[in-house]
C-alpha cells in the first residue's frame, strides 16, 4: 500500500502548492492543475476503483470544470481556481465533493470577510507589507480563492471514498 499512498500524497501536497502560489501572485499554473488529476489515475488504478467508481469520480471532475469555466466567464473566479475545482473532484467523489463544496464555501466566505476587514483596518499599511501580503490588503485587489480550495480540498479528504482503500 505505499505506493498508491505515495500517489494519495499528491493531492494535499499540490492543494498546499496551489494555495501558496495563489497568495504569491495570484495564478494557481496549469501545470499543477494538471498533475494533480493526471495523479489521481495511477491513484485509482492501484487502489482498485470499480467502474462505477470511476464513473463517478470523473463525471464530478467534469461538471466542476463547467461550473467552474462559467464562473470564469462570469467573472466570479480565475481560471486557474475553476481548474483547481476540478481536479480537487476528480479525488473525491460523491460524499467526499459535497463536502468539498460546503467546505471550500465556508472557507471563501472566511476569507472573503477576513480580507475585507483586514482592507478596513489595516489597508492604508499595504504598501509597508511583505508584497504577498500587502498585494491583498489593496482596496480593489481580488481574492486568492485558491486558499479555500485548498482548505475545503483537504476538509474534505476524510469522505473520499479513496481514503478506506488505502488502509491507514
Amino acid at each position: 500500500m505505499l505506493i498508491p499512498l505515495l500517489f494519495a500524497l499528491v493531492y494535499p501536497a499540490c492543494l498546499l502548492w496551489a494555495a501558496k502560489t495563489d497568495i504569491e501572485s495570484m495564478t494557481i499554473s496549469n501545470r499543477l492543475t494538471l498533475g494533480l488529476a493526471a495523479a489521481f489515475l495511477p491513484a485509482a488504478l492501484l487502489l482498485g476503483l470499480s467502474p462505477e467508481q470511476w464513473g463517478v469520480h470523473l463525471g464530478l471532475a467534469f461538471i466542476g470544470l463547467i461550473a467552474g469555466m462559467v464562473l470564469f466567464a462570469l467573472r466570479v473566479m480565475g481560471g486557474g481556481d475553476a481548474k483547481l475545482i476540478a481536479a480537487t473532484l476528480i479525488w473525491l467523489g460523491g460524499d467526499g465533493a459535497l463536502a468539498f463544496l460546503i467546505y471550500t464555501a465556508l472557507a471563501g466566505g472566511a476569507l472573503t470577510l477576513g480580507l475585507l476587514w483586514a482592507r478596513r483596518t489595516v489597508g492604508q499599511f499595504a504598501s509597508a507589507l511583505p508584497v504577498p501580503i500587502g498585494q491583498h490588503l489593496e482596496a480593489k485587489a481580488d481574492i486568492p480563492y485558491g486558499v479555500a480550495i485548498c482548505a475545503g480540498g483537504l476538509l474534505a479528504i476524510s469522505h473520499s471514498d479513496l481514503l478506506p482503500l488505502l488502509h491507514l
